[in-house]
């Protein structure tokens, strides 16, 4: 696999990013979990749940591929 200017492969560098993201965005949802609550939207504050429950799974998946990747000859000179 080609690596960029980072160092990395591209499918490493796809996937720190999809988990940066996902992890962020979760972080986020927290406050918009809270919002809902404090406006008396519990459907809306469920909603939230469920899509931060999505991304912090996104995440993990990310980081058993990274896992899988890391020390391999694919990961590129950052990772090994």
């Amino acid at each position: 696999m080609a690596t960029g200017e980072t160092g990395f492969d591209d499918v490493s560098f796809d996937l720190i990013s999809v988990q940066y993201h996902s992890l962020k965005a979760g972080h986020d949802y927290g406050q918009y979990v809270r919002d809902a609550k404090n406006a008396g939207r519990d459907d809306i504050a469920s909603f939230f749940e469920k899509i931060m429950a999505e991304d912090s799974a996104r995440a993990k998946q990310c980081h058993e591929f990274l896992a899988q990747l890391s020390g391999s000859s694919e990961s590129g000179p950052a990772l090994t």
